[in-house]
């Protein structure tokens, strides 16, 4: 399994389509046996291919601290599960997880204010199935 965490400064990145880059964490049996970084794109979540990209690594989980509604959908339709209301050092969040220790929180952002470069959230990228 693959889990994938918005990070900036080794911390989780509380919003998700801004992050520095994205850390893959390679799971076999409940242990981190491999990290890798992948840059972000560096835009709004539900309309960059982050989603279709992550798939394709094989990501099935997203730890994440704020999200869109539309990124959260963009990446449920690709299959990956997406954790929200994370915080704190990335690897403690993600042995918490593997854990059970962290579960989604329900809260995503509600809104992103005037002067957000997202603009309308429906916008959709196919994924790869």
């Amino acid at each position: 399994m693959k889990v994938a965490v918005p990070t900036r400064d080794g911390r989780v990145d509380n919003h998700f389509g801004h992050c520095d880059h994205y850390t893959i964490y390679t799971i076999e049996d409940k242990q981190i046996i491999s990290r890798e970084d992948m840059p972000s794109p560096q835009g709004c979540g539900c309309k960059s291919g982050i989603a279709n990209d992550l798939q394709q690594m094989g990501v099935e989980v997203m730890l994440a601290g704020s999200m869109g509604d539309g990124a959260l959908r963009k990446l449920e339709s690709c299959g990956i599960k997406v954790v929200r209301g994370c915080m704190g050092d990335i690897e403690a969040v993600v042995r918490g997880y593997l854990t059970g220790f962290i579960l989604d929180s329900g809260v995503g952002c509600a809104g992103h204010g005037e002067d957000h470069q997202c603009g309308d959230h429906s916008h959709t990228h196919e994924c790869a199935h």
